[in-house]
């Protein structure tokens, strides 16, 4: 690696505002977020729009923190290919501060009406056929870790950890591009190498105690990976849309070719061999072992308690089992389709789908009638989901835009920006 930083020789293109965007992203995620919370004047609609609020708050932190991810392993591999996505995910931690107020709304609901989201948070919240959270020999075992104190604490530590890792990434990179100093570069190398176990300690945590504890009797060491592995995906995912975007209003031209497409088509194929391996494994394993403490989180995604009748949610597990595998997986063999703008785009917006369906699959079913069954998948609680999503995206998107303009289109004296903008040319 160089010693100092220089900047590239060739010349930008001029970039188009990102004002009028910005401005449309905000009220399209403002309306979104307002029609959710209409949601709430439907009788015992709460705690439907409550888990469909944290449905959409939990697919697009996911995606903030594969980014963030991203980058930091990006400087510790010291990484040239990827110098000009870099800046792009750079912007996209901005929406971090966002995320955590977006989210916090589920803290307060919690406080003000514990059991609502998860029952774990209120001691007399009667179970089906168990009696009460506070006399359950499983919650004792773990109500030092489950309680509104520790849920409200760690979740504002994960947030503030991300928040502050953004910040450094961020500053270090946007500097270079003034002073050309390589201690910025040797700074977010120093960032990554403790940054990257702490954001993976984090995300694991968050996952744990926003998704997987809504059945907190259920039993999984693989959680945490999985969540990693969606995080990853759709971080790249909206990378590949980004620099399509880019490149079709002429800020990449001249910047982006086809060796960049085919590099980020093929570390979303080796996420997506990554997600089957994590998922299939974890069931195998669950089946395999067949411990009730285990088996009873699939088993509510497949049959009714009822009737043992197949249930929606069966028809989404499939759809899961294709959509985030076989379907993503033969498209990104192809070397065309990966460089292929159109057409790898189309496949990033249909894994970004199949990764939402996936956390809707961990999260709705806790939704539970009288029988036990859980409510179905295709139902009016799909629309709250749809506009949480739009919501907290058209925010997230915000902050993206509105960062873009802080900042040049690429790492302009980054010591591998030449290498890139020639990555095997």
């Amino acid at each position: 690696m160089s010693t100092s930083a220089s900047t590239v020789s060739v010349t930008l293109p001029a970039t188009g505002s990102t004002a009028t965007g910005a401005s449309k992203a905000l009220t399209i995620g403002f309306v979104g977020i307002f029609i959710t919370a209409l949601g709430l004047l439907l009788p015992g609609n709460g705690k439907v729009v409550a888990l469909a609020w944290l449905v959409g708050v939990s697919f697009w932190t996911a995606i903030a923190i594969g980014m963030l991810l991203l980058v930091m392993i990006h400087h510790i591999f010291d990484a040239s290919w990827s110098v000009v996505l870099r800046r792009q995910y750079e912007h996209g931690l901005a929406a971090f501060k966002w995320l955590a107020l977006l989210f916090s709304p589920l803290i307060v609901v919690t406080w003000l009406n514990p059991g609502l989201i998860w029952k774990w948070t209120n001691l007399n919240y009667e179970l089906h056929g168990h009696g009460t959270v506070g006399e359950d020999v499983l919650y004792l075992k773990k109500a030092a870790f489950l309680n509104p104190t520790m849920l409200s604490a760690m979740t504002a530590g994960f947030f503030l950890l991300w928040i502050w890792l953004s910040y450094r990434l961020r500053k270090a990179s946007f500097s270079q591009d003034t002073d050309g100093n390589i201690g910025w570069t040797h700074m977010n190398r120093a960032t990554a190498a403790f940054g990257i176990p702490l954001a993976a300690l984090a995300l694991t945590g968050a996952s744990i105690y926003w998704l997987k504890s809504l059945e907190y009797h259920w039993f999984s060491t693989m959680y945490g990976v999985w969540f990693f592995a969606n995080c990853a995906r759709g971080a790249l995912s909206i990378g590949v849309i980004i620099m399509v975007w880019l490149y079709a209003r002429g800020d990449y031209k001249g910047i982006l070719n086809k060796n960049h497409m085919h590099s980020i088509g093929q570390l979303m194929l080796a996420f997506t061999v990554f997600w089957a391996y994590v998922s299939f494994s974890q069931y195998f394993l669950i089946w395999n072992a067949n411990i009730p403490e285990e088996t009873f989180w699939y088993n509510l995604r497949e049959i009714n308690n009822s009737n043992g009748e197949p249930n929606q949610w069966k028809w989404v597990g499939m759809t899961l089992l294709f959509g985030h595998f076989f379907l993503p997986f033969f498209a990104l063999l192809s070397y065309r389709f990966k460089v292929t703008h159109h057409i790898i785009k189309r496949i990033a917006y249909f894994i970004l789908a199949i990764i939402l369906i996936d956390i809707i699959y961990n999260v709705m079913p806790v939704l539970k009638d009288v029988h036990g069954d859980p409510k179905p998948f295709l139902s009016l609680n799909l629309l709250w989901i749809l506009t949480a999503v739009v919501g907290v995206g058209g925010v997230c998107v915000w902050a993206y835009l509105k960062s873009f303009p802080s900042a040049k289109l690429i790492p302009i004296r980054d010591p591998r920006i030449k290498e890139c903008l020639t990555h095997h040319e």
